[in-house]
């Protein structure tokens, strides 16, 4: 039994000491196999530091999954009808129960698509697309990239970019 402990934390030492820690703006992640685990800073924006996380890594298509806490959120609901989106700000204290998109390329740009739902102190939710929000406490989120670049393009006719595979 002793020997499997010490041989346990010779194996944790050694992934520990093996494991790389990369910082940007407002953000600290370690890549562990194919997966980077992101942390971004107290009162730091979301969508920035994700977005910076993401060119710096030269991430073009991708996943991304989080949770966390916000003081400042703005949700956007797109409305088919005008091919508009609707933004609402929320200024107080919600638990990120989810965070969930994909990372693309859109006009030539590193572009995340995120979506929100965060819990309130009377536990109802909000959820929507996520234009931005600043972290009050933690911000914590798995970037899973794929190989490759995905390229999304503008549908005129419905107003959203979606996947074009053709290119």
């Amino acid at each position: 039994m002793k020997e499997l402990a010490i041989l346990l934390l010779v194996l944790n030492a050694t992934f520990t000491m093996n494991a790389q820690i990369l910082q940007g703006s407002h953000w600290t992640a370690r890549k562990v196999d194919d997966v980077y685990i992101v942390s971004v800073q107290d009162k730091s924006s979301i969508s920035d530091a994700l977005t910076d996380f993401a060119v710096s890594q030269k991430i073009q298509a991708g996943e991304i999954t989080g949770i966390g806490a916000v003081n400042d959120a703005t949700l956007r609901f797109f409305d088919p009808a005008t091919k508009k989106y609707a933004d609402k700000v929320f200024n107080e204290q919600m638990e990120i129960s989810n965070l969930s998109g994909n990372i693309a390329v859109e006009e030539g740009k590193t572009f995340l698509h995120l979506h929100i739902t965060l819990g309130r102190r009377d536990y109802t939710a909000l959820a929507g697309h996520l234009l931005d929000a600043k972290t009050r406490g933690a911000g914590e989120f798995f970037v899973r990239p794929v190989n490759g670049k995905m390229i999304k393009v503008k549908n005129n006719d419905i107003g959203l970019y979606f996947y074009d595979f053709s290119k």
